[in-house]
């Protein structure tokens, strides 16, 4: 009877070995379903919720079996699209990770977090041993341009970890003439000195290799004519991040 009631989760694709979602080499799993627009998204066949196919959380967890020894020292990765529009089915996947003992990691951008309404979301932090939390732009009339949304439930849900000490690796796409900008790198860097949970800080450069993707599907390639940034580039950003990071915890003392 138990696997009649089994709920099920849209998920766009599956990676066996991945090694850029949190720490270890992980299983990692990609949600269908995005509301979020980002300009450079390299994944828009993960946009409509209803698309995907559809696996039980035992599953899932099957095709984990399968691999656990290459991932023994990672775990599961749930990204998307955006995880938190399934946040039922990931809570489930969560749970039971934890009791077969799997680190659980969960990258997601925040964006439909409601500090009024916290019960589901405390309900998967329970589980949850890491969130990768992307931050698209610190600017607010800047995030609008680059996804369409506002940046404030982000922040918000930042800063919720932070009170409740849940481990972040903090995610920042940098991209020419949009993020690559010493003044909101800088305030990035400001606002992170504000948390108290950061672990990691991960510094992408932009790509553009997303766009046969595009061309596929039909969709015109909003960023078309911006150029991928450069490793230098990249290793400035991080460095101008930090130096206001730094500054900023200093200036508290």
């Amino acid at each position: 009877m138990q696997k009649e009631k089994e709920i099920k989760g849209k998920i766009h694709s599956i990676e066996s070995c991945g090694t850029v979602d949190g720490p270890g080499i992980r299983f990692v799993i990609f949600m269908q379903g995005c509301p979020m627009r980002c300009k450079y998204c390299h994944n828009p066949d993960s946009w409509e919720i209803d698309a995907g196919e559809g696996y039980t959380v035992s599953e899932l967890l099957e095709k984990y079996e399968g691999v656990k020894e290459f991932v023994k020292n990672g775990g599961i990765t749930v990204t998307g699209g955006e995880p938190l529009l399934q946040i039922d089915f990931v809570t489930e996947l969560f749970r039971e990770c934890k009791i077969k003992n799997i680190h659980t990691a969960l990258d997601t951008s925040g964006v439909i977090f409601n500090k009024d309404n916290t019960e589901k979301i405390d309900e998967l932090l329970k589980y949850t041993d890491l969130v990768l939390l992307d931050i698209k732009h610190i600017d607010d009339a800047e995030h609008k341009k680059l996804t369409g949304f506002s940046n404030k439930n982000i922040l918000q849900f930042a800063k919720y970890l932070s009170d409740k000490n849940i481990p972040v690796w903090i995610r920042h796409v940098v991209v020419p003439d949009i993020t690559y900008d010493e003044k909101y790198l800088s305030e990035l860097g400001k606002f992170l000195a504000k948390l108290k949970n950061i672990k990691a800080l991960d510094v992408l450069p932009y790509h553009d290799m997303a766009i046969p993707k595009y061309q596929n599907l039909g969709i015109d390639y909003p960023l078309k004519n911006t150029k991928p940034l450069t490793k230098e580039q990249a290793i400035n950003a991080r460095n101008i991040i930090i130096k206001a990071y730094k500054s900023e915890v200093v200036h508290h003392l």
